[in-house]
């Protein structure tokens, strides 16, 4: 099964506080996604992050592009 993709939507514009407008993520966070190596780290930060967007708003879009990433890599829609 391929892995968890990353988050990431390839809007990267870090406008909202120094989070991304269309993944919410830090340009922190996006470097530590890149270090998880075990599955359950990577769909774990992919809870935190949901939870993120929760609390920050105005990140509506973003479940459908990464649903849309995550059928176009065959992987587990994580969302």
């Amino acid at each position: 099964m391929p892995r968890t993709p990353s988050p990431c939507i390839d809007v990267c514009k870090f406008k909202r506080k120094g989070h991304c407008i269309g993944c919410s993520m830090t340009e922190d966070q996006k470097s530590m996604f890149k270090s998880f190596k075990k599955e359950s780290h990577r769909t774990g930060f992919l809870t935190m992050l949901m939870a993120q967007q929760a609390h920050l708003g105005k990140f509506d879009g973003w479940r459908i592009a990464y649903a849309k990433k995550c059928r176009k890599k065959g992987a587990k829609d994580a969302v």
